[in-house]
């Protein structure tokens, strides 16, 4: 398997030197943090980056203060008990995005944020204490247990929140087939554990986070 600091290299080359592509390392937040983090803002963000998918994310953007207002400022008990009268009137609502697909998922990962509480003492305590070297676990259980968290939207998610984490896109994938980690894009449960096991000796040889890691491997594919 490639060498992390073989792939450092080639991305530093491409992206104007070391200083340069150091500086745009995205941030990651500590796990005490991101444990204070309220539950409203865990689902508030899922929200968003659910009606991002496949729009155009300007928008969503500008209409945000919209959205939490729209969406009692994503109180996750309030909005999982949304009447249907309450759905109706949103898929009405010219304030957000009508698409009644993503706002029945706001609902429904509303419920998953409220059992979260229940079971962990609070969502962001369960996404914080997740352990980094089983990322493709968490990714699966928000695939399984919330709505239209699949694809690159649970990691988008995960990552504009400050968790540690790596997105499969097509360069990144492109650069583990190059590393020699898979043959292939990885969609595949055994072809994704095989990434989760480079990206965590890539992290022991390095001693970066996931996300640094994810960036450097994008970042070391010819545009």
């Amino acid at each position: 398997m490639q060498s992390f600091e073989d792939i450092w290299a080639l991305a530093c080359e491409r992206k104007g030197g070391e200083k340069a592509f150091e500086a745009s390392m995205p941030e990651i937040i500590s796990v005490k943090k991101l444990r204070a983090i309220p539950d409203d803002r865990w689902l508030a963000n899922m929200t968003k980056r659910i009606f991002q998918a496949g729009f155009v994310w300007k928008i969503i953007e500008h209409k945000w203060g919209g959205f939490e207002e729209a969406f009692w400022s994503f109180d996750p008990g309030r909005v999982a008990l949304m009447s249907d009268d309450d759905l109706d009137n949103l898929v009405s609502d010219t304030r957000i995005v009508r698409n009644g697909q993503k706002i029945t998922a706001a609902q429904a990962n509303a419920s998953f944020i409220c059992d979260l509480a229940r079971e962990h003492g609070s969502a962001a305590k369960f996404f914080a204490d997740w352990p980094d070297e089983d990322f493709i676990g968490l990714l699966d259980v928000m695939k399984k247990r919330g709505k239209r968290l699949g694809g690159m939207t649970g990691p988008y998610f995960l990552r504009t929140m400050g968790k540690d984490s790596f997105i499969l896109n097509d360069d990144v994938s492109a650069a583990l087939i190059r590393a020699g980690v898979v043959d292939k894009k990885p969609t595949a449960k055994a072809a994704q554990a095989k990434v989760q096991e480079a990206f965590n000796e890539w992290k022991q040889e390095s001693g970066r986070p996931m996300a640094h890691i994810s960036r450097t491997l994008a970042c070391s594919i010819d545009a």
